[in-house]
């Protein structure tokens, strides 16, 4: 947040504590890829839950208008538009971006704030084209999955934009080293509803498939994909069952759209993590579990929780993890750090490497007194630093003070 001045956020506060008559509600559309069970689709929408719907008029707007979360957003009485696309660079697209252009300008809308890659390059343009007074762009990861020309065009469409917003200190310095001008940048790190990790039932996900009681749950919770490092956890699956053959491993989340695709004379991401699976014996203890809605529970009942990422920002799925006080193992990649301290709340590993991440895991399975330790401060952490609570009002804080500088409250 350091690059808000704090006479920014106190005037914001006070806007938002103490609407005038005179004052408006700030039309704000955001503009995402499509509505999948991601941690930034889930950090989106309890954003949404949070904002004040007497300082602002929210609609969204995608690509794609699948996933959980659109009926999660029509039972809050959002409007969601869909502008589909083959490709960004079709004839398609930029007929869309001018129909999203004339939808913005049409509607008067205010803010535009657009999440991540392919979001970024359609919206951005479309809502400059508009006219639109402020264009937020967040960017929620180091972008290890972007080619060099994706980051060159990343970055040219940020230069359009008045804010950029990431959720990690790692982040931020990523962007800096290719160039990015750091008075744009501003950091709010994730939130959660500690609410959701008290007084938790016990789920069904043992009753779902056949795991019995005493049997420890190693779980990676996930939007399936190979930068998620899937191929890392199986292969340490794998050398962990030699060492606790009682231990059970639960995938839980989607594969991703493109990891269950398949190019032509090749199989898909997910259907090689199946065959790796038989491959190496564990169709019996390892679990593609799907989306679930019951998350806490599943956390409150895991031994451990696996995130073998080869890049991330701040992941959400660490915070629940850490709200839950289950043991952690994660690698030691992007934002991570933030959040974990190896030995501490948590064991970061290398990334690619099945057998440290195997080795971390069979230590918290054999050491119940190293799982209290980090489970306990790993609560504590997330409970002194990452509430839902101080998100949502840097959010709302950062909205207000560009707008209002703009005099569109007025």
């Amino acid at each position: 947040m350091s690059s808000l001045k704090d006479s920014h956020f106190h005037h914001a506060n006070r806007q938002l504590a103490m609407p005038t008559p005179a004052q408006r509600r700030v039309r704000l559309l955001k503009f995402v890829c499509d509505f999948g069970a991601g941690g930034t689709e889930g950090q989106i929408f309890n954003l949404v839950r949070g904002l004040d719907s007497t300082h602002f008029t929210l609609e969204f707007a995608s690509l794609n208008k699948k996933g959980p979360f659109v009926e999660k957003y029509a039972q809050q009485g959002i409007t969601i538009r869909e502008f589909p696309i083959p490709s960004l660079f079709s004839p398609v697209a930029c007929v869309q971006m001018i129909k999203l252009a004339k939808y913005l300008r049409s509607n008067r809308i205010e803010i535009v704030h657009a999440y991540n890659f392919y979001s970024l390059v359609f919206a951005i343009p479309a809502a400059k084209l508009a006219g639109v007074p402020v264009v937020i762009a967040s960017i929620r990861d180091r972008g290890v999955y972007l080619t060099p020309t994706q980051k060159w065009l990343q970055k040219l469409v940020c230069r359009m934009a008045d804010k950029i917003l990431v959720n990690a200190e790692s982040i931020r310095d990523w962007l800096l080293e290719q160039g990015y001008p750091q008075q744009k940048i501003t950091v709010i790190k994730n939130g959660i509803d500690l609410s959701r990790y008290e007084a938790i039932s016990a789920g069904s996900i043992r009753t779902d498939w056949g795991i019995q009681d005493d049997a420890p749950l190693v779980v990676m919770l996930a939007r399936l994909n190979p930068q998620k490092g899937v191929d890392d956890f199986i292969r340490a699956a794998a050398l962990v069952k030699r060492e606790h053959p009682e231990a059970r491993f639960l995938m839980i989340g989607k594969p991703s759209l493109a990891s269950m695709s398949a190019q032509k004379g090749s199989i898909s991401d997910y259907q090689q993590w199946l065959d790796l699976r038989a491959q190496l014996q564990l169709e019996d203890c390892l679990f593609f579990c799907g989306y679930r809605n019951d998350v806490p529970q599943i956390l409150s009942q895991t031994a451990v929780s696996v995130l073998p990422s080869h890049s991330e920002g701040l992941s959400n799925t660490l915070l629940e993890s850490m709200a839950a006080g289950a043991p952690i193992v994660a690698t030691n990649v992007g934002g991570t750090p933030e959040l974990i301290e190896h030995g501490v709340n948590g064991l970061l590993v290398l990334p690619h490497s099945p057998e440290q991440l195997a080795e971390a895991i069979s230590r918290i399975l054999s050491n119940k007194a190293l799982a209290l330790q980090l489970s306990q401060h790993a609560r504590r952490k997330v409970r002194e630093n990452f509430s839902l609570d101080a998100m949502v009002r840097s959010t709302k804080a950062l909205y207000t003070s560009q707008s209002g500088s703009r005099e569109v409250l007025s």
